[in-house]
């Protein structure tokens, strides 16, 4: 009797022990580790800007949390830019879970805006872009674009609208990254997903924005190394 307690308890435990580890190599497959879809172009006008056809706005929330990839909002905290012509907020007033903010116009300079929307920031980039060429204003410019989109990982770029995000994807093309392996997620601002972070709180008729809330990745211009204009040339 003692020896059919003992069997029996011993395949108890090898059955939960065996769920447990199912559970687990399911949960990190089927979330982290599952093939993604190649990067695919939507049509129409969303096609224009990049905005992929099968990972974007409606679907994210079911490829976050990867341990293969990295999340980049490409908006400011303030955009010159007059975004609410177009529909838009000029403010990040909210952002997808698992996005880190990097201001794409502090990067390289913006050009080929709507014309209501007129003019984003105008000072200091890491790079210039004229001509579909990228040049280095800083000795660190690229190293601090592979620190911010490691070239071993899957990249997801979303922005506002989707504009900012095909413009980070083109450079970072043009500068030797993987274009299959980085997705133009599209726009915050046509997100409805249980991922979302309110930044932009109204009470009593006042509206403040929490950006403490956002995980930014600031650029300290002051502290870089100017490339020569010879070494530009």
């Amino acid at each position: 009797m003692k020896k059919k307690s003992i069997i029996m308890l011993v395949i108890c435990v090898l059955i939960i022990i065996t769920i447990i580890v199912c559970a687990f190599l399911f949960n990190d497959k089927g979330n982290r580790l599952t093939p993604l879809p190649a990067p695919e172009v939507t049509e129409g006008v969303r096609g224009e800007f990049g905005i992929d056809k099968n990972i974007n706005e409606e679907t994210i929330d079911n490829y976050l949390n990867r341990e293969d990839s990295v999340y980049r909002d490409m908006r400011m905290l303030k955009d010159p830019g007059n975004y609410e012509a177009i529909g838009g907020d000029a403010y990040l007033s909210g952002f997808v879970k698992g996005f880190e903010v990097v201001p794409l116009p502090y990067l390289v300079n913006v050009s080929g805006l709507p014309e209501e929307v007129g003019d984003t920031y105008k000072g200091k980039t890491l790079f210039t872009e004229k001509d579909g060429e990228y040049t280095a204003n800083y000795e660190e410019s690229m190293d601090i674009l592979e620190y911010i989109f490691p070239k071993d990982k899957n990249i997801f770029l979303m922005c506002g609208g989707g504009g900012y995000a095909g413009m980070t994807k083109t450079m970072l093309v043009k500068l030797g990254w993987d274009e299959n392996k980085i997705y133009n997620v599209g726009g915050y601002w046509y997100y409805e997903g249980k991922n979302n972070v309110e930044v932009k709180t109204t009470k009593y008729g006042d509206t403040s924005y929490d950006f403490w809330k956002i995980p930014y990745h600031d650029i300290d211009f002051d502290s870089l190394h100017e490339v020569s204009t010879n070494e530009n040339e």
